[in-house]
């Protein structure tokens, strides 16, 4: 009487697995993206660490041999001496700082890798 066919597990199946393999993708570039935020954190973390052990340290190291010099000079002297030792430090100010600028722009770009993957994927759907 009727022609009762189920209509075409194929269709419905092809589908699902589209989904799936979008979803499974998204996952994955989620997942990348959760890691190198991980990373950049980390990597800013521990950046600020290392310059605050340097900056204390330096700062005690300049404080007491600053003192000890000023201290051994002629009193009418001092004066000039600090003015040295002033003029000392802002030229290592400056150097600190452009070593500082150079590395921070060899820094690799942040979620590089996840965009480098996002731009495969988007090239392969182009195909």
């Amino acid at each position: 009487m009727f022609n009762s066919e189920p209509a075409s597990p194929g269709l419905l199946n092809s589908v699902r697995k589209l989904l799936d393999t979008g979803l499974a993708t998204l996952q994955t570039r989620a997942e990348l993206v959760a890691v190198e935020f991980k990373e950049e954190k980390d990597h800013a973390l521990e950046l600020m660490l290392w310059a605050t052990v340097v900056f204390f340290f330096a700062i005690m190291a300049g404080i007491v041999l600053t003192a000890t010099v000023i201290i051994a000079f002629p009193e009418n002297k001092r004066v000039y001496v600090a003015g040295v030792f002033a003029l000392l430090y802002l030229v290592g100010a400056v150097w600190a700082f452009l070593g500082l600028r150079t590395r921070l722009k060899r820094q690799p770009f942040p979620f590089s890798a996840t965009v480098d993957e996002i731009k495969r994927d988007r090239e392969w759907l182009i195909k």
